[in-house]
């Protein structure tokens, strides 16, 4: 607990500065496939919510100890990041 003895002020900042790009934190959403001969605005959808996973996933990542980085380097999922952080830092 140590590493990260201030989760709830830590965890404000990152829901604020990440607040366009919560739902990829919050949701374990897959992003789809296009479709064959896909519209400009699913392609511009597509690429928006594959772009958010990522620059959410990018801001946990850089936002941590290398402590806690080495944990977390190999989970896929920007959720699963946030719960893990959640469950092994979040005080009761």
């Amino acid at each position: 607990m140590k590493e990260f003895s201030r989760f709830s002020c830590w965890a404000a900042r990152i829901e604020a500065h990440l607040e366009a790009n919560w739902e990829a934190v919050e949701e374990d959403y897959k992003v789809p496939p296009l479709p064959a001969n896909p519209t400009m605005a699913q392609i511009k959808n597509h690429k928006e919510r594959k772009s958010r996973k990522s620059k959410a996933r990018a801001s946990l990542f850089v936002d941590v100890s290398s402590e806690i980085f080495l944990r977390i380097m190999t989970m896929k999922s920007t959720f699963e990041v946030w719960n893990f952080l959640k469950q092994e830092y979040e005080e009761d």
